[in-house]
């Protein structure tokens, strides 16, 4: 499909986030030069194709032919054949200049339609490394305090455990010395009543 001047006026770029491009007025201003240059090289275009059509169709021989008339009769196929190649240089010289000027344009715009497009996925590509860069480093600092705080509560476990032990050791060492000193309690006692002689405590109904 062919590239018109209303496409160059319609076409819409998106927008790039955080960096700007190129200066958005700038260019819209440059492309409206171009639409204004396009359009007069079209309507040049047209004008021309119209006035070779009329030559063409002979609205314009009688001025060309009027040397013909006065020529003898063996020259006239000479004198009619000769405008023909002349007639049909301009045209092709013509018809070349404003197809030259609209490829410039159509290759100018689409340069600047290829420089945003290189912008836009050079920043692109910017921001998903800026991305995956600041994701790797929350990642490897979240991973960092995981294992600082395993190391905490490692060394919290680590300690609860010795207290635990600690308190069992004291219960045991308590618990045997509790046991000793209750068993030297009743030896005294036996040893007491015993050697005191007197009446055992059953028969005075105690």
């Amino acid at each position: 499909m062919a590239l018109t001047p209303d496409d160059v006026v319609t076409k819409q770029f998106q927008h790039v986030r955080f960096k700007e491009g190129f200066d958005p007025d700038e260019v819209d201003d440059f492309l409206d030069e171009i639409v204004v240059e396009w359009r007069k090289t079209i309507a040049e275009n047209d004008e021309l194709k119209a006035k070779l059509a009329a030559y063409e169709s002979g609205e314009a021989a009688p001025a060309a032919a009027a040397p013909v008339v006065e020529a003898p009769k063996e020259a006239a196929p000479v004198v009619a054949e000769a405008p023909a190649p002349v007639a049909e240089a301009p045209a092709a010289e013509v018809d070349a200049a404003p197809a030259a000027q609209s490829a410039g344009i159509i290759e100018l715009a689409q340069r600047l339609h290829d420089e945003h497009v290189a912008e836009g996925k050079a920043q692109r590509d910017q921001l998903i490394s800026e991305a995956q860069a600041q994701a790797a480093s929350i990642v490897a600092e979240a991973e960092q305090k995981g294992r600082e705080e395993r190391a905490r509560l490692e060394k919290e476990r680590v300690t609860l455990e010795g207290r635990i032990t600690e308190l069992r050791n004291f219960e045991r060492d308590y618990r045997s010395q509790l046991r000793s000193y209750i068993e030297g309690q009743l030896r005294d006692l036996d040893t007491t009543a015993s050697s005191s002689g007197s009446t055992p405590v059953s028969a005075i109904g105690l």
